[in-house]
């Protein structure tokens, strides 16, 4: 794989807006409808439905990007969220993109695109410049081999850069696509073929991915300011699949995907990063003959990992709906999607509120704010309540193997310590002792 970039570089392209400006821009009446992709190189299980998520949010909530749809053209969509209400800014080209084109916000409020053409994955920057869309390129990353699939990770901390990663046939690639100082820069070359991509700091520096190798999936991390060094993140047992599905920086709550307590059938977990205890897998995350997807976590619970809101895509035989559930909490409550839902798109405030991001003919932008008494409504204006539950104990799981209690607990049941605080470097969850599970 090589790159092309052009001489100007990764140049800051002059630029303002007035929000009220951009709001007025508009792109024709019609249709809303999300993008639907394939999951040839999403690398989900039980947990990951075949879509992606159909709208990418910046992680500290300002700016979000989808790629909408007008009659049977495709364009780019700037959605301003921190404001008084929310807003959508259309970025049309000069051309339609094609279905699979990525986008990705970034913190100034510019978006990423990645297109595909020709063995190359362009990269550009848009922004809106009154009626037009500005368009600054940004390089191209070459994929000679066929089988190499490169696809935009999620959003880093800062939103000041942004990154990819190229699987082949043998190795994967961490590319920085937005943000360097010449065009796309290759930071680190990984054996093996990788999936995933959660970020577990807030400097993004600490990035984990799950390796395939040997026919088993473990989860590493990468470490990028140190040449991609890779260090073991979550091996729960020596024949299990163990994925890391999210992470939160900073109460260091993490759900994971294995099927250790249960070979062959994975189940959704959860653990604590730097933590000595297990990983635990509440039998409520088990809904019958349905995906369940965790897709946001409540942040600014500060070593408080079981009082953070998280938030579940559940898709079953009648449709998508919303889960949220609390490591405190023994069951979930299940909550209808918004009519038009950017499916598995959605943010937690600190203050404990969910936003839930809809397109619909009538509402091409709004926002659903999810409270602490469970209710569902569509207005823009942030109440600060704070999300239901208090900190606790959750439910017991298992950190290896053993014989497997009708409530999805495998181990010995007397009451362990509290969380250990969250360490500086990731602990590998195979270090944690199988005995001292929590029961309550």
């Amino acid at each position: 794989m090589g790159t092309e970039y052009p001489d100007a570089g990764n140049a800051e392209a002059p630029w303002t807006e007035d929000p009220a400006a951009a709001a007025d821009v508009e792109y024709g009446d019609g249709d809303y409808a999300d993008v639907e992709y394939s999951d040839a190189d999403h690398g989900g299980v039980e947990y990951g439905p075949a879509a992606r998520v159909a709208c990418v949010i910046t992680v500290d909530g300002s700016y979000a990007a989808r790629l909408a749809r007008h009659g049977d053209c495709w364009f780019p969509e700037r959605w301003t969220l921190d404001g008084p209400e929310p807003y959508a800014v259309p970025l049309p080209g000069r051309q339609p993109e094609e279905p699979g084109t990525e986008v990705h916000p970034m913190g100034d409020g510019r978006v990423l695109i990645r297109r595909f053409a020709d063995g190359r994955h362009n990269f550009s920057l848009l922004y809106p410049t009154g009626p037009e869309t500005g368009e600054l390129p940004l390089g191209a990353v070459e994929c000679p081999d066929r089988g190499t699939l490169l696809r935009l990770l999620p959003p880093a901390p800062g939103g000041e850069m942004a990154y990819a990663l190229a699987v082949g046939r043998r190795s994967s690639a961490v590319w920085l696509v937005a943000g360097g100082a010449f065009g796309p820069e290759h930071l680190a070359e990984i054996p093996g073929r990788c999936s995933g991509g959660v970020w577990l700091d807030g400097t993004g520096r600490m990035l984990a991915l799950d390796r395939e190798v040997g026919g088993r999936t473990k989860t590493i991390v990468v470490d990028l300011e140190r040449g991609g060094e890779v260090s073991p993140l979550l091996q729960i047992a020596d024949g299990s699949d163990d994925r890391l599905l999210l992470a939160d920086p900073d109460s260091g709550l993490l759900l994971i995907s294995s099927d250790a307590p249960s070979p062959g059938r994975p189940r959704l977990g959860w653990g604590v990063l730097g933590s000595t205890l297990p990983v635990r897998f509440p039998e409520c995350l088990r809904v019958p003959d349905c995906a369940v997807t965790p897709f946001a976590i409540q942040p600014g619970q500060v070593l408080m990992p079981e009082s953070c809101g998280v938030a579940l895509r559940v898709d079953g035989p009648t449709g998508s709906w919303v889960g949220v559930w609390r490591p405190a909490a023994r069951q979930v409550e299940h909550l209808p999607a918004p009519a038009g839902w950017l499916t598995g798109a959605g943010l937690w405030t600190g203050q404990g509120e969910l936003l839930l991001p809809y397109a619909t003919e009538g509402m091409p932008c709004g926002v659903v704010r999810w409270a602490a008494a469970g209710s569902l409504s569509g207005e823009a204006v942030d109440r600060g309540h704070p999300g239901p539950g208090e900190p606790g104990v959750g439910e017991a799981g298992v950190g290896g193997v053993g014989p497997e209690d009708p409530d999805g607990r495998v181990g010995s049941t007397s009451e362990p310590g509290p969380p250990e605080p969250v360490a500086l470097r990731p602990v590998p969850l195979q270090q944690a002792p199988l005995g001292n599970l929590v029961t309550k």
